[in-house]
């Protein structure tokens, strides 16, 4: 099962704000800032079932 360019691009593209968040997340928790702390967590939360529905939809090269 091949999976398309474009669902990989996806992919990537939301593992890297997941890793931008949680970047952004511990420097905010450093400097004492717990409620952008807590959104930049909730969206790292929410992130997690865009890439499983990403993943689960994505467009098969083989169909």
């Amino acid at each position: 099962m091949k999976r398309s360019y474009l669902s990989v691009a996806l992919l990537l593209v939301v593992l890297m704000l997941n890793i931008i968040f949680t970047q952004y997340m511990v420097h905010q928790y450093f400097y004492e800032h717990y409620s952008t702390t807590l959104i930049a967590a909730i969206i790292n939360v929410i992130l997690f079932p865009v890439a499983f529905f990403i993943y689960k939809k994505g467009v098969n090269v083989n169909d």
